[in-house]
């Protein structure tokens, strides 16, 4: 499998490049850091980060490669025979948080785990999947979003995206709240069905739509005209990003629980958030429109 690996960790270094330098030439005004470092147990990454921008306020693009002794809780909740495995995990995860209100924030995800078990076998899967969270909801937006999530599915059977947007929608969903996180797109996990190859292709090709679904929304939004009403709101609903991240997403489990560094695995929350008691919107505003006409599961196209 070594190989495989290095096939692996070259494919998500360059994504990792493609979505930095797509970010830069949207916002033309700052660039992303580079900050390596080393796991506690092995391996390490890099973690890429824009701030201040003129339309990104924050941005992180991680790269991840590390080794454990052991799979944390995270990954072993739904397989509890993979409990005492030692692991090895590659992945690319990708928050963006815009200053404009009207430009969506988004999130990508594409990893590859093998796994030892006690006995000596080892098991490998793919997983990742891409989300779109708008603060103002706009028709065409989300169609092309989930049109553009349909065609990176396309070539591997006509069920997958059917199946993996059901999936995300599930998966972005703030039990608490009783709402969803956002519009969804993508997830998946444990794919290894299909074989390496065919498997090692999906999580490129939903790697590769992610560009292309979030170029678009971006160039047309980020220009957009707002004020104090919108970026108040903006900043309120960002705390329910932060709630999600902190109470129920695998990766940021996976990185704490796994010891890893907390810097990089905390990248994703924004810098600027909100928390109002009770608030509530007005009726029949833009604001309410948001959470009842954007924030419920439905078939976008």
């Amino acid at each position: 499998m070594k190989s495989f690996v290095i096939e692996i960790k070259d494919y998500l270094l360059d994504l990792q490049q493609r979505i930095c330098g797509f970010l830069e030439a949207e916002d033309k005004y700052a660039v992303f850091s580079s900050d390596p470092w080393s796991h506690q147990q092995g391996g390490g990454g890099m973690t890429k980060v824009l701030a201040n921008g003129k339309v990104l306020e924050k941005a992180g693009v991680n790269f991840s490669h590390v080794f454990g002794t052991e799979l944390p809780a995270a990954a072993t909740l739904k397989r509890p025979g993979l409990k005492g495995s030692t692991f090895e995990a590659l992945g690319v995860s990708v928050v963006v948080h815009p200053i404009n209100p009207y430009v969506p924030t988004t999130h990508l995800n594409v990893r590859y785990v093998a796994v030892t078990k006690t006995d000596g076998s080892c098991h490998w899967w793919f997983g990742g999947g891409f989300d779109l969270t708008p603060y103002y909801g706009f028709i065409e937006d989300c169609l092309h979003w989930h049109l553009t999530a349909n065609k990176a599915c396309h070539d591997f059977g006509e069920d997958v995206y059917p199946r993996y947007k059901k999936w995300c929608d599930d998966y972005f969903y703030l039990k608490h709240r009783h709402e969803q996180r956002g519009i969804g797109g993508l997830f998946f996990d444990d794919l290894n069905e299909w074989g390496f190859q065919p498997s090692f292709q999906f999580m490129q090709s939903v790697g590769n739509h992610f560009i292309e679904a979030y170029q678009p929304i971006i160039a047309r939004r980020k220009r957009h005209p707002y004020g104090e009403r919108e970026r108040a709101f903006q900043c309120y609903r960002r705390g329910r990003y932060v709630e999600f991240n902190l109470l129920y997403d695998r990766g940021t489990l996976f990185g704490i629980q796994s010891n890893g560094r907390i810097e990089s695995i905390l990248m994703s929350l924004p810098p600027t958030v909100h928390w109002k008691y009770n608030w509530q919107p007005e009726m029949a505003s833009a604001e309410e429109a948001l959470t009842q006409q954007y924030l419920i599961v439905r078939d976008w196209i």
